[in-house]
């Protein structure tokens, strides 16, 4: 889950006038719009629908197409949490696209708002006091795998003090508002993340008059990031009836990538993880060799394989990895596969992120057909 917000240099998201502050420009708008492109849903608190009144949609025909091509509706759904009810069913958050629109809501206010939002949202129950963890533990029943938050001040507070965020997308704009009456990106809270637990600076871009700053929050971030980068290049991949379309990734200990792999990459019997040990053996990686990456991986290791020996566990003990991380644990479809269980048998370290198993998933549709419930 990834926090998205613009702020003055100064750390204040709006300034206190009743019009609402640029902090943005239009390359990073385009951003946005990539990023949006890429999750499951977006999240907004009630306050920010009745003050900005966004729309929350996909700007861009071709990443609309991009997602319907995929199986999935031309935009995220939209999610709010209010604790009052008191929304409009004209705000563009539920006039504006076809998507789903989901709106958690304190116990008390449950009957009345769904009498006021009849036909533009589904109401939820979240409880007598509704938390960010309530809504996260529904969200993830309805699939819900990648989630977008951009505010506001309040509900980026509570994500960021309860430690929930993996990925922290900051956007500065050149000057300062200086106005304590105006709205900052964080209020006090015993926030969690720091440089010493967790806080990782990923990526610093320049768009225009303003730069992006992309902190990863927690280790947890990082395996998140780098397996969705796996799957990203499983798309890569030749189809083909009788294998997986796998993505990996070698990542270093200071989060950097040795080397990428996918399967079919230069011939028809390769395994993504046989060519990113290929690539990276024959690469400069430091005095610790292997030993000292992390493997990424959008799928389990592969313990039987019937192209060619070794296999891609064989291969990964050989190199000295110890610590892979994948999403979906290999179907009994071509082999019984005990990758993991002999992985950690040896010693190697094994995290799965199954969140993401549905993305691989999708990318195997060819040999499973859609996901049940798509």
């Amino acid at each position: 889950m990834l926090l998205s917000c613009a702020v003055s240099v100064d750390g204040y998201l709006d300034d206190a006038s009743a019009s609402r502050l640029v902090l943005s420009n239009e390359a990073d708008a385009d951003r946005v719009d990539d990023v949006r492109a890429g999750v499951d849903a977006i999240f907004v608190g009630a306050g920010t629908i009745r003050s900005d009144n966004p729309r929350l949609l996909v700007r861009s025909r071709a990443r609309r197409d991009a997602r319907e091509a995929r199986g999935l509706p031309p935009g995220p759904a939209k999610v709010t949490l209010t604790a009052r009810g008191n929304l409009d069913p004209a705000a563009n958050f539920f006039a504006a696209g076809d998507g789903e629109k989901l709106v958690y809501c304190a116990t008390p206010v449950v009957a009345a708002t769904r009498t006021r939002l009849v036909g533009a949202a589904t109401v939820i129950d979240a409880g007598e006091r509704p938390t960010p963890h309530a809504v996260l533990a529904d969200l993830a029943a309805r699939r819900v795998g990648r989630l977008m938050v951009e505010g506001g001040a309040s509900l980026l507070t509570q994500f960021l003090a309860a430690g929930l965020a993996d990925e922290l997308q900051l956007v500065v704009a050149p000057f300062f508002v200086g106005d304590p009456a105006a709205p900052r990106f964080a209020g006090p809270a015993a926030y969690p993340h720091n440089a010493a637990n967790g806080m990782t600076l990923a990526e610093v871009r320049r768009l225009g008059d303003v730069v992006l700053l992309r902190y990863l929050l927690g280790p947890r971030g990082a395996d998140l990031r780098w397996v969705r980068e796996a799957i990203e290049i499983s798309r890569r991949c030749p189809p083909s009836p009788r294998a997986y379309s796998v993505g990996a990734v070698i990542v270093d200990a200071g989060g950097d990538v040795v080397a990428t792999g996918y399967s079919r990459e230069r011939d028809g019997s390769d395994h993504a993880e046989e060519v990113a040990l290929r690539k990276a053996s024959a690469g400069q990686i430091g005095a610790r060799g292997l030993a000292a990456t992390t493997l990424y991986s959008s799928l389990e290791p592969c313990s039987a394989r019937s192209s060619r020996s070794p296999t891609c566990t064989e291969l990964i003990l050989a190199a000295g990895i110890q610590r892979v991380v994948f999403a979906w644990r290999e179907p009994a479809l071509f082999a019984d596969c005990q990758g993991a269980e002999i992985l950690a048998t040896a010693g190697v370290a094994i995290t799965e992120v199954p969140e993401l198993a549905d993305r691989v998933r999708e990318v195997n549709a060819h040999l499973f057909g859609p996901a049940p419930g798509s």
